[in-house]
Order: structure tokens, then C-alpha cells, then sequence
């Protein structure tokens, strides 16, 4: 069981390391260029070969999510619990408001009608966007060192001593 709930906490964090390399990915190369001079910079969101980044965004949360329940109630009764269960509720708390902010005003800007025209106003909007995620992705490495933190404890369950 040992062996378990070790593999399943490990597979858990890669999911989750995997999530905030994605991130880091987006705010190293596409969102400094999509967010620059709107909605001139949003080009790459629009036509026939525009970028999807929903196609690896959809899957990777709930994998996520799962891994991480299923690694919470294996380590339930270990010393890494406190650690799955921090990561794991900051995580929610990120995906709630992923999708109560980020993604619809993330999908406002990048719809807006194609023009070479810069709107300051937009761009303004894509760089609060920005900053905002970058303080989101703070967060998701303070809460991915934690967990890793978890995978220093002990995975054997706590002994309960009884007294008389």
C-alpha cells in the first residue's frame, strides 16, 4: 500500500508541476506577445491556424484534481496529508477563479474583432490579465512546493496510541 500511495502522490504532483509548466510556457512566450498592443497582438487567437490552448488546458485540470483527490485519501492517515490537502484546497481555490475571471475575461479580449488599430483600453485589460496571472502562478508554486514537501513524510499510516 506503501507503494501506492507513494506512486499516486508522485503521479499527482508531476499532473500539477505539469499545469504550472504550462503556465510558466504561456507567460514566457504568448502572453507578453497577445497582451502587448491589443487587438492588433491577438492574431494568434484568430483564423484558420490559431492557437488552442484549451486543448491542453480541459484535460489537465480534472486529470489534476483526481490525482490529487485519489492521493489525499490514500495518504489520508500518513503525515503527508496536511500537505496533499493545502495543495489541493489552494488549487480549487485557483480553478474557481480561473473560471470566474480568468477565462471569460481572457475570452473577451482574445474575440475582440481583429484591427491594426492598438485599443489602449484593451491592451490595459490584457496587461491586468496578465499581472493578475502571474500572481496566480506565484501562488501555484508556492502550493507545488508544499506538496512536494508532502513527499517527504512518512507514507506509513500514524500510529494511535490509546490511554488508559
Amino acid at each position: 500500500m506503501l507503494f501506492t500511495r507513494t506512486l499516486i502522490l508522485i503521479l499527482g504532483a508531476l499532473s500539477f508541476i505539469i499545469v504550472i509548466g504550462g503556465a510558466l510556457y504561456e507567460h514566457a512566450a504568448l502572453v507578453p506577445i497577445w497582451a502587448s498592443a491589443a487587438p492588433a497582438s491577438l492574431a494568434m487567437f484568430q483564423g484558420e491556424y490559431a492557437i488552442v490552448p484549451f486543448r491542453f488546458w480541459m484535460p489537465v485540470h480534472p486529470v489534476t484534481v483526481i490525482l490529487l483527490l485519489v492521493a489525499l485519501a490514500l495518504n489520508w492517515s500518513t503525515d503527508r496529508r496536511k500537505y496533499v490537502l493545502i495543495t489541493l484546497v489552494g488549487y480549487l481555490v485557483v480553478l474557481i477563479a480561473t473560471f470566474l475571471y480568468f477565462v471569460p475575461e481572457l475570452m473577451s479580449i482574445v474575440q475582440s474583432a481583429y484591427s491594426t488599430a492598438i485599443d489602449p483600453d484593451l491592451t490595459a485589460r490584457a496587461k491586468t490579465w496578465e499581472t493578475m496571472s502571474l500572481i496566480r502562478l506565484a501562488f501555484m508554486l508556492v502550493l507545488a512546493v508544499i506538496l512536494l514537501f508532502g513527499l517527504t513524510k512518512s507514507g506509513e499510516p500514524r500510529r494511535r496510541y490509546r490511554s488508559y
